[in-house]
């Protein structure tokens, strides 16, 4: 644990807990999610699904990404991840994002990866103005995070046909943002 780094998080008016205990159930979802996606990903088939296997396959990938560049950050300010993987599900910030009944129905596999994306959303938002102006690093990873998510969420919403979104799919790396946080 960094002392130094609890100390000025905790003077700066953050209750460093509560902010360990989002960080926790964050790192929780997009670990789940990553398993969910990989799930999901397998089902997109034939025509329908495989125009979104790949945006799919890049949401999945930053995800585990997310997770990755959370966990250093949860122990700098003397935070655990749980011993016990199922009670690391259970706290997730985000419900699961289960296969639908009805494996076939690509609509039905978009709404679920809409679903967890908004939840990753509002989750980095939260965070974001948690930490603003008070936990540097902390605000910096998860507006990291929340551009990321911001673009998966846009990306599988012009699938459902809610209108346009302006983003398109990233070409080449993945975790433009998150990125910097994995060296």
């Amino acid at each position: 644990m960094a002392k130094v780094t609890r100390e000025m998080v905790e003077r700066s008016g953050v209750n460093v807990d509560q902010l360990v205990e989002l960080l926790v159930k964050n790192a929780a979802a997009e670990l789940t999610t990553y398993y969910y996606y990989t799930i999901l990903r397998c089902n997109l088939i034939g025509l329908d699904g495989e125009t979104i296997k790949e945006i799919a396959e890049t949401a999945r990938i930053e995800d585990r990404n997310h997770f990755e560049a959370l966990v250093p950050r949860i122990y700098e300010l003397d935070g655990r991840l749980p011993r016990d993987m199922k009670e690391f599900h259970d706290i997730s910030a985000c419900p699961p994002a289960y296969l639908p009944e009805e494996t076939q129905d690509v609509n039905a596999l978009l709404k679920v990866l809409v679903k967890a994306e908004r939840c990753a959303v509002r989750g980095y938002t939260h965070i974001c103005n948690l930490t603003a102006g008070k936990d540097h690093r902390t605000y910096d990873l998860s507006l990291s995070i929340l551009h990321e998510e911001i673009e998966h969420e846009s990306w599988f919403s012009e699938f459902l046909g809610e209108g346009p979104s302006g983003h398109f799919l990233r070409r080449g790396a993945t975790s433009p943002f998150v990125s910097k946080f994995l060296r």
